[in-house]
């Protein structure tokens, strides 16, 4: 089995971010899904064969939200997302967002780690669509 890791940043405005990211550092915008004034539900954006993925938080007093998540996160690229949440549980991983299908395509869950990083795993391939 190959794996892919992209890390998955979470700003309070995302779109400032993206535009940002754009021009001082040179990415370029592959995908974003506007989620309204302000806010990015998902956006992808590559430096050369890299990539980084975008969200909006929604929590004003970051780095914690209320449930004692860290933001942003790294995002995991997996055969089997059930197995894998399944397996993660077991030891001791905090399930966020059950299994679930993706808008944007593809089967995702979050957990978070023993610190509360929160880390996305996924069947969706943003360089395979």
């Amino acid at each position: 089995m190959s794996s892919t890791v992209i890390h998955v940043l979470a700003y309070h405005d995302a779109p400032k971010a993206i535009d940002w990211l754009v021009e001082a550092f040179g990415f370029e915008r592959r995908l974003v899904i506007d989620a309204g004034p302000g806010k990015v539900a998902h956006a992808e954006l590559t430096y050369g064969p890299g990539m980084l993925m975008i969200d909006s938080t929604t929590d004003e007093a970051a780095p914690l939200d209320a449930d004692q998540n860290r933001p942003g996160g790294v995002y995991v690229i997996v055969d089997d997302v059930d197995a894998h949440a399944a397996r993660a549980s077991a030891a001791g991983a905090r399930i966020v967002d059950e299994p679930a299908d993706q808008p944007h395509g593809g089967r995702a869950y979050s957990c978070a780690d023993i610190e509360g990083y929160v880390w996305g795993f996924g069947s969706y391939d943003p360089w395979k669509v």
